[in-house]
């Protein structure tokens, strides 16, 4: 554990270092401009291409129930989503969680979110609208937006998510996990799986699935700000599938350095939300402990090739 991630307190750049924290400067020039190639970010900054993969490597992801590809197509978009129940609305090209619309039902009155607030048809239709005009995308981007299938929280996180699900980031490096949190919603993030939204941050042993710390809103915790149930030592269900079908997707994309988006569904178990190309840092707080050791051990250790087996090998023996 690091202490130094854990203060309050600006801490100097010497300091982080000292410890093995990667910063942005060094994991753009070090681990994303060698590993990545540029030809395949649009395998994961386009969730439609990132979808594909996972279903032609039967690699499971949230069904889709439609694109809407122009701005004509709303005219039947209360056609459409009568059909179901629950769906999500997303940007194809969006981040950060931006312009995700989650309806866990509707009815004559209006759609209801999963953040407890309700919209009328002319409000999701405006969002749509949005979406299609670039307002959530990379770069301000013209835009299609994704109606899929709506993820059922597992029972296990009832007591440490509010109002939503949550999502396990996985970072690996030449298709290793090196390190993983868990996103846990809370009230500030209004049910979001988000930490720059206000949801909490937990990180996790790659070997257990094990919740070992965390952070919300800057400040180390140890316990849900909202329910007061302790985030450590929670025991995160189908760990295995979830490692298991990140480096599935890991293998498929082609990327070195990767973080991919998972979540625990019900009904069946692990499923893919997205990958990223560039992931955040903030899973060295959220776990208190430097990146740069571990990507350090799999780069002497590790081939391209390797079989997924040999790198859950390869697990319980990161630095730590």
């Amino acid at each position: 554990m690091i202490a130094a991630l854990g203060r309050l307190l600006p801490v100097h750049p010497s300091v982080l270092r000292h410890h093995g924290v990667l910063g942005m400067n060094r994991r753009n020039a070090r681990y994303i401009l060698p590993f990545n190639p540029r030809h395949f970010y649009p395998r994961v900054d386009d969730k439609l291409a990132t979808k594909e993969i996972c279903r032609e490597h039967g690699i499971p992801t949230p069904r889709t129930f439609a694109v809407i590809r122009r701005h004509g197509d709303l005219a039947r978009l209360e056609d459409l989503v009568s059909g179901y129940r629950q769906f999500v609305f997303k940007p194809a090209c969006g981040s950060g969680g931006r312009g995700v619309v989650v309806i866990e039902a509707h009815d004559a009155a209006g759609f209801r979110t999963a953040g407890r607030e309700t919209m009328s048809l002319v409000e999701l239709r405006h969002h749509v609208s949005t979406t299609l005009s670039g307002l959530h995308s990379l770069g301000g981007q013209v835009d299609r937006a994704i109606m899929e299938q709506r993820i059922v929280r597992h029972p296990a996180f009832d007591s440490l998510a509010v109002r939503g699900t949550p999502d396990v980031r996985v970072v690996l490096y030449r298709r290793v996990p090196v390190m993983a949190m868990i996103r846990l919603p809370t009230e500030a993030s209004r049910g979001r799986a988000n930490l720059h939204q206000g949801a909490v941050g937990a990180g996790i042993d790659l070997c257990t699935g094990t919740t070992t710390s965390g952070v919300w809103q800057d400040r180390c915790v140890a316990r849900h700000p909202d329910t007061g149930v302790s985030i450590v030592g929670f025991r995160v269900p189908y760990w295995r599938s979830l490692l298991t079908a990140a480096m599935q997707l890991a293998d498929a994309l082609g990327l070195d350095y990767v973080g991919t988006d998972l979540v625990v569904d019900t009904r069946a178990g692990a499923v893919v939300l997205e990958a990223n190309a560039r992931p955040g840092l903030a899973i060295q707080v959220a776990n208190r402990l430097g990146l740069l050791p571990r990507l350090e051990y799999v780069a002497a250790q590790n081939r391209a090739d390797m079989p997924i087996d040999r790198r859950w090998e390869l697990l319980a023996r990161l630095p730590s």
